[in-house]
């Protein structure tokens, strides 16, 4: 499946999820990751996020798709990140 994950993290734990992140997806632009990804490993890669979150402050959102066939990425101005950042 592809997946588009954004998070809004506190300040001391951003760096944490940031790395976490990077293990499973590709680093798009700031607080922003895509990628394809195993039901397991997106299993797994919240569950690990999930323990270094505070649930009362920090969001992070995971959109899906089944494929992407029928998507377009636009990017206007500088591409940041991308897959040659993939860890």
């Amino acid at each position: 499946m592809f997946v588009i994950l954004v998070y809004d993290i506190g300040e001391k734990r951003v760096a944490k999820v940031l790395k976490t992140c990077r293990k499973y997806l590709y680093w798009v632009q700031n607080s922003v990751f895509e990628g394809e990804i195993s039901e397991a490993n997106l299993t797994k890669l919240k569950i690990e996020v999930g323990r270094i979150i505070d649930y009362e402050q920090d969001s992070i959102i995971i959109y899906s798709f089944r494929t992407t066939k029928y998507s377009n990425v636009e990017i206007m101005g500088i591409k940041k990140g991308g897959e040659d950042n993939f860890l």
